[in-house]
């Protein structure tokens, strides 16, 4: 009989212990005193049979308000995008989902590839000269360019946009902490950086400014001005953005970034509770070997044919530790092969459109908000969100959400005290007319 994990028989626990001579487990505790031992029963609910205990699970299971039966206009970094069928297909191959790391190249010539198309999308997406092979998600990624730059520029000052992703700046702080970097919030003024603040904070100690694009509350950002104050004092001008809004948005590359960070949960990644997902790192080719993690690059045999290795490893499973550009000591190799295959089952005109898709409905979603008389903050260009100032508090509006099968926005409250009962709104392109429109008109009711 085949079991999904190895059971303890009685006859298995006795031979067991025959073979450690003794006869029962209480033994194995004798060196133990009576005194400092547990006596009672532990309050743990007994065990189940596997088909009861599936049973009970699935229950569980079934009490999550999931996107595949409700409407979801949650994205604050996680979306509900169309995945391409083929995604799963891929993946389920054994050669893909059991591969570890590609060390030997004449045997991982398939994942080698696949790696290698991820970061030149990647590479062509940003307008950026290379792309690495992957990194655990958005957040750490952004927070390793902006030790890259304290490392490139020898400074120890990092200023970051109050509009990045919140969760991106608390991981961007913790790795600072143990660089001993100083990281300085600039705040946001209309929805998007305080261009006269970051003036005002940029100076030659400065390593690198960060902004997001677009930000985090649906804005596009003025990259050209941010450019300029961030090289007018030779600091590192880097960008976390979102790879599905480069469908349709000029790339950071051609406004002269340095680094470009992301993740690629757009593109064929579920939201899984949050995660794992896949950070992305593109740099320009001035910054190339200071990349953390590992790139694949693309070479010849000896027989002239083409072939993949893995090159410019300068982590510190492979160099001197002190010699390191990060201790980052793995990717998200399969998360990067689901990027990899949506967005070639999309292609580059695919892409563009489901970017264009998620402009067009969310700009929708705001003038069908407007005229049910609910004030859209923060007017200005977006690319797939925006931010509305809620008629009642953020539970209750939410609350009468559910019950009619949707599932509300973001919170601000939670991250941005003076945004209070104000919710990030993320309408994709999956939303359907009829769903924004009961949106729409759940949230305006609640407004009279």
């Amino acid at each position: 009989m085949k079991h999904r994990y190895l059971p303890m028989t009685e006859n298995d626990q006795k031979e067991m212990l025959e073979a450690i001579g003794i006869s029962k487990i209480d033994e194995l505790f004798e060196d133990i005193p009576e005194s400092v031992r547990f006596q009672g029963e532990y309050n743990i609910i007994a065990a189940k049979s596997e088909s009861a205990l599936t049973k009970e699970l699935s229950k569980l299971a079934a009490k999550n308000k999931d996107t595949k039966s409700y409407a979801s206009f949650l994205g604050a970094g996680v979306y509900d995008h169309y995945t391409p069928i083929i995604v799963d297909h891929v993946l389920s191959r054994s050669e893909f989902y059991t591969a570890y790391t590609p060390y030997q190249p004449e045997i991982s010539q398939g994942e080698l590839q696949a790696i290698f198309e991820f970061q030149t999308m990647i590479s062509e997406l940003t307008g950026m000269d290379v792309a690495n092979s992957s990194m655990y998600d958005g957040g750490t990624a952004l927070a390793e360019a902006a030790t890259l730059s304290c490392g490139s520029t020898r400074r120890k000052k990092i200023l970051i946009s109050q509009a990045v992703h919140p969760e991106y700046k608390d991981v961007v702080r913790s790795y600072a902490k143990g660089q001993y970097i100083d990281v300085v919030e600039i705040p946001y003024k209309d929805g998007v950086t305080d261009l006269e603040a970051l003036k005002n904070e940029m100076n030659d100690e400065v390593a690198g400014v960060i902004v997001q694009y677009p930000n985090f509350f649906g804005r596009i950002e003025d990259l050209s001005a941010v450019e300029k104050i961030a090289h007018e004092h030779k600091g590192l001008f880097i960008v976390s953005s979102n790879p599905l809004a480069l469908g349709v948005l000029t790339p950071p590359g051609e406004f002269g970034a340095d680094i470009v960070t992301g993740d690629a949960q757009s593109f064929g990644i579920p939201a899984a509770f949050g995660g794992p997902h896949c950070g992305y790192f593109a740099v320009t080719s001035k910054l190339m070997r200071k990349v953390p993690g590992r790139l694949v690059g693309q070479t010849v045999d000896e027989n002239g044919l083409r072939g993949f290795v893995l090159t410019l490893q300068a982590r510190e499973q492979h160099i001197r530790r002190e010699k390191a550009t990060s201790n980052i000591c793995s990717n998200q190799a399969l998360n990067a092969l689901a990027a990899s295959v949506a967005m070639t089952a999309l292609g580059k005109k695919g892409v563009r459109e489901m970017a264009a898709q998620n402009m067009q409905k969310a700009h929708y979603a705001k003038k069908t908000l407007q005229a049910k008389g609910v004030e859209v903050v923060f007017e200005g260009p977006s690319f797939n969100e925006f931010v509305i100032k809620l008629p009642q508090s953020y539970e209750a509006c939410n609350k009468q959400l559910l019950e009619q099968g949707i599932i509300g926005g973001y919170h601000l409250g939670k991250t941005y005290p003076e945004l209070k009962d104000h919710m990030l709104v993320a309408v994709t392109e999956l939303r359907t007319k009829e769903e924004i429109d009961l949106f729409a008109q759940e949230v305006g009711e609640s407004h009279e």
